[in-house]
């Protein structure tokens, strides 16, 4: 039984994520990170020559940016609009559909240093200033400051930064950690080499070299997703995605949950089912009369018989009086 089990997890799991997209070794090779919008567009980012380039789920180039200096870009769930920060130049783009620019902010000349910039929506910038120690909320669209609060924290390994629902989420490599805009923690983990956050509406996620992880509010982080051996690994809300040995695998959203909800899920200890009692004899059993487990019963057989031929025979009376 126990057997048959595992060899079922073995196939959900097998069957889950063996569809490999037609995208070339060679641009994957160097990849140091991958993100996909809903769309199926997947956009990979290479350290080696700061190059920005966008594909189609067939492989086929889109767009594609040649950067001067490294980049971190927030999100790609709105591919109409996609945020890029640099540190190095102090300033955040925004490229369009096809990585064409339509818009960049300047930091250097308002503010000391921004350490992280987070694009609330297409108005509003959060911005984290390290010569200040300060948390700013910040309209770009008519570059005024809204709301400026302290916020002293480490900057060592900082990796993201989100802000929602009146909540700030910070990630580093090793923790992510969750305050107030005044500087409130109310959450803290462990994380292992982590990336960046993603929001899908109401829930949080972190993604991490080799794993995806759901932020529960008052319980803690929980792993949908992980491959030890994955060099990237992303999402968007109907797949997973992975890099494995410079190839690109696609995972079923459901095809995963299922196997991992059945490992979760301990099999029922195997049990002696209830004997049953024959309706026909005394609830008091002499001890030579008890069905063991296992072995037939010629005696309780008979019994039936004996029952059954009792009720015919009174039957075939009353017709005939």
């Amino acid at each position: 039984m126990r057997l048959l089990y595992l060899i079922t997890i073995f196939i959900f799991c097998s069957s889950a994520a063996q569809k490999v997209l037609p995208l070339d070794t060679l641009k994957l090779k160097e990849a140091k990170d991958m993100l996909a919008d809903d769309y199926g567009n997947l956009y990979i980012y290479k350290n080696k020559d700061f190059s920005f380039t966008k594909y189609d789920s067939l492989g086929k180039q889109i767009g594609k940016m040649m950067l001067t200096v490294p980049y971190k870009v927030q999100s790609v769930q709105n591919p109409l609009n996609v945020p890029l920060f640099s540190e190095n130049a102090q300033e955040m783009k925004f490229v369009d559909q096809n990585l064409n620019e339509i818009q960049r902010i300047d930091f250097k000349q308002k503010f000391g240093f921004i350490r992280m910039a987070y694009a609330e929506d297409l108005q509003q910038l959060w911005l984290l200033d390290d010569s200040t120690k300060r948390l700013i909320q910040y309209n770009f669209r008519n570059d005024t400051t809204i709301n400026s609060y302290p916020f002293d924290i480490s900057f060592e390994d900082l990796m993201d930064m989100l802000v929602y629902e009146n909540k700030v989420y910070i990630l580093t490599k090793n923790h992510i950690r969750v305050y107030t805009p005044k500087f409130e923690k109310l959450f803290e983990a462990p994380v292992e080499n982590g990336k960046r956050f993603r929001r899908e509406n109401d829930v949080i996620l972190v993604i991490t070299n080799t794993s995806i992880l759901k932020y529960i509010p008052e319980k803690g982080m929980e792993t949908v997703f992980e491959d030890p051996e994955a060099q990237i690994v992303d999402k968007n809300i109907l797949s997973y995605f992975e890099i494995n040995g410079n190839k690109l695998y696609l995972y079923s959203l459901e095809k995963v949950k299922k196997p991992q909800q059945e490992k979760q899920t301990e099999p029922l200890p195997e049990t002696t089912p209830p004997l049953l009692e024959n309706p026909g004899e005394n609830k008091e059993k002499k001890p030579e009369e008890i069905v063991l487990p296992g072995k037939s019963s010629d005696n309780t057989l008979e019994k039936l018989i004996e029952d059954a031929a009792e009720v015919q025979t009174e039957g075939v009376e009353k017709l005939i009086n």
